[in-house]
């Protein structure tokens, strides 16, 4: 093996130990991260939580008592069997109108989005008369809400139920409000589309079903009959990063609007053509029971409900970007290295193992001081700093390594080119793929060009020749 051989070989031996150095600054990102994110849950569980609004759904609470006859070896034999069970109604129609209103809570170096958000809801419910067989006996009748984290809750909900206000209180299992019923039995009329009914037997274990937490009770209304409900409600609540609605209705609209301006939309649905600027944004969407399959999923258990729900991202995540920098690190250090052994063939100038090594760890330092500068600073002065201080120090180092200042400029002026570059893929995460392909097909050009004339067999002594300047005539 000839001496360019050679010293390919340690050099690609200290390229694996650098990139070593530079997955314990990735583990390091990595832990960073994972601080910041049990901040954003303790402040969570001291502030309220990401929440999701569900309802209003309508419960009319039954017991129902059938009387079997059974005729055993000439013996008449009466058993009386009892369901307690539950009718849902959900709104023919839901109007809901949400402004967020953002901040933010630091913990320790760690900061999370916040919101309080002023709902307003308008919603109309058509409830058919009931056609339950038997005996029944019909409880009080009541407008069921889930809030994820009542905590959120600011201030007193207001809820008017056909022009006439309601308290809301906690509670509202659906199956299981034995005590509120009316000792006497109503008629049963006919069960329209909009209407479900569970029950359970009164003697078996309670069955899975849907638990809201929030009730409004309809004093006074009918039971077990036709009726119509106009339903209005406004209600304060706050939350942390994330915010979902369920579109419980036949027919909904919903619409959200806030001065954040980096939102997340996500969920089972997507808004109409939102409006997002450096402003805020306008979100709106109109959805159907035909879309929504939520009606389904409450009644079979209200796990996983189809919803939409907004994320109230951080604009620059110095952790992902710091993150994203850190692969590009390999590039760092091949580019550089590569720099130096072209150099070092072409000027027969030697460059001990140990610089090479030295400056492989100078530039791995770097994404330290980035992710240690980022939460302290916006991440661009970051990077700003972090970059001038590596590239500072790289520059007086190689100007010593090169023996000559213009040499250590050189190298300073590419690496500055080459963090330009990374920087501006790490803020077009859009056009990172294309960006990143065409300076790789640059730099890759480049050394064609540099090296065309290069007869690798016979090693650095062609190289100088290619490097010298072409014969002038005489």
């Amino acid at each position: 093996m000839n001496r360019m051989g050679l010293k390919g070989v340690v050099i690609v031996v200290l390229m694996f130990v650098v990139c070593i150095g530079l997955l314990l600054v990735g583990s390091v990102i990595t832990e960073r991260e994972q601080y910041r994110n049990e901040a954003v849950q303790s402040i969570a569980e001291s502030y309220a939580g990401p929440q999701t609004l569900v309802g209003p759904v309508l419960i009319q609470p039954y017991r129902q008592i059938d009387k079997a006859v059974t005729d055993q070896d000439k013996k008449t034999e009466v058993t009386t069997v009892t369901h307690d069970g539950s009718e849902l109604t959900f709104p023919a129609r839901l109007a809901m109108k949400g402004v967020i209103d953002p901040s933010e809570r630091r913990h320790g170096l760690y900061r999370a989005a916040v919101y309080t958000t002023d709902v307003t809801l308008t919603g109309a419910i058509n409830v058919p008369a009931s056609d339950i067989p038997g005996s029944v006996t019909y409880g009080e009748p009541y407008l069921a809400f889930q809030l994820t984290d009542v905590r959120g809750i600011v201030g007193t909900p207001v809820v008017r139920v056909n022009g006439v206000v309601m308290t809301m209180t906690q509670g509202g299992l659906i199956s299981g409000a034995v005590e509120e019923l009316s000792p006497e039995p109503q008629d049963s009329g006919s069960l329209s589309s909009g209407s479900y009914r569970m029950a359970k037997m009164a003697s078996a274990a309670p069955a899975h079903q849907w638990q809201p937490n929030l009730r409004v009770r309809l004093v006074g209304a009918q039971r077990g009959k036709a009726t119509h409900y106009d339903v209005e409600m406004t209600m304060k609540v706050a939350g942390t990063q994330k915010l979902s609605l369920a579109p419980v209705a036949d027919s909904n609209e919903i619409t959200l609007d806030s001065t954040w301006p980096a939102p997340l939309f996500a969920g089972r649905f997507l808004p109409r053509s939102p409006d997002v600027t450096a402003k805020g944004f306008h979100a709106t969407w109109s959805l159907s029971s035909l879309a929504a399959a939520t009606q389904q999923q409450i009644i079979a258990g209200g796990e996983n409900l189809d919803s939409m729900n907004v994320s109230l991202l951080t604009p620059i995540d110095p952790y992902k970007l710091s993150d994203r920098a850190t692969k590009y690190g390999i590039l760092f250090v091949v580019l550089t290295f590569g720099g130096f052994f072209l150099f070092e063939m072409m000027k027969q100038l030697p460059i001990h193992p140990v610089q090479y090594l030295l400056v492989g760890f100078g530039l791995a330092i770097f994404f330290l001081l980035l992710i240690s500068f980022s939460e302290h600073m916006a991440f661009a002065l970051a990077y700003t700093l972090a970059s001038a201080a590596c590239i500072g120090l790289l520059t007086f180092y190689l100007s010593y390594v090169l023996r000559s200042l213009t040499r250590g400029l050189g190298f300073g002026t590419m690496l500055t080119t080459l963090y330009a570059a990374v920087y501006g893929l790490l803020i077009s995460e859009d056009n990172a793929l294309i960006l990143g392909s065409l300076m790789l097909f640059a730099v890759l050009a480049a050394v064609m060009v540099v090296t065309r004339k290069v007869d690798w067999y016979r090693g650095g002594t062609d190289l100088a020749k290619a490097a010298a300047p072409p014969p002038q005539p005489a």
